[in-house]
């Protein structure tokens, strides 16, 4: 399955997806980046003289990336069509902000795979290769018939 075609694939609206591209994907892991554009709605008004992104928008594009994309690789060869997913547990450490405008690289390993349940450490990493955040995200996933 090609990255674009992952990308298309996540359950989430234009304003609320936080991956622009994913340049590696393998059974074990993944890694993808996301600008935080200026122009995103949240920065109006967290912060109003110094806009910084919430914490916990770190942690959705982490888990948008690093579980939810190589959930649907790991599950690429399902014949179905509907994705569904619950994230379970989170459990982040936050070490940099990140402003608005700021490119994000976002890598996940996968610890395990099984009955449905991807748990994976990811790292975030700002342009200057500097980590933001690292935690373990966990999720239920599967996908279903239409």
């Amino acid at each position: 399955m090609g990255f674009k075609n992952i990308v298309d694939q996540l359950p989430y609206g234009s304003e609320f997806r936080f991956v622009d591209q994913l340049q590696h994907v393998d059974d074990d892991g993944v890694q993808g980046d996301f600008t935080f554009k200026e122009s995103l709605y949240f920065y109006k008004g967290h912060f109003k003289e110094q806009p910084v992104t919430p914490g916990v928008l770190l942690t959705e594009c982490c888990a948008q990336i690093g579980l939810v994309c190589l959930g649907i690789h790991l599950l690429s060869e399902s014949n179905t069509s509907i994705l569904k997913i619950g994230l379970t547990s989170t459990e982040m450490e936050f070490l940099l902000p990140v402003f608005p405008n700021e490119k994000v690289i976002v890598t996940s390993k996968k610890i395990y795979f099984r009955f449905n349940k991807l748990k994976c450490e990811v790292r975030m990493h700002n342009s200057k290769n500097e980590l933001v955040c690292k935690g373990v995200i966990a999720g239920m996933i599967k996908m279903e018939g239409a």
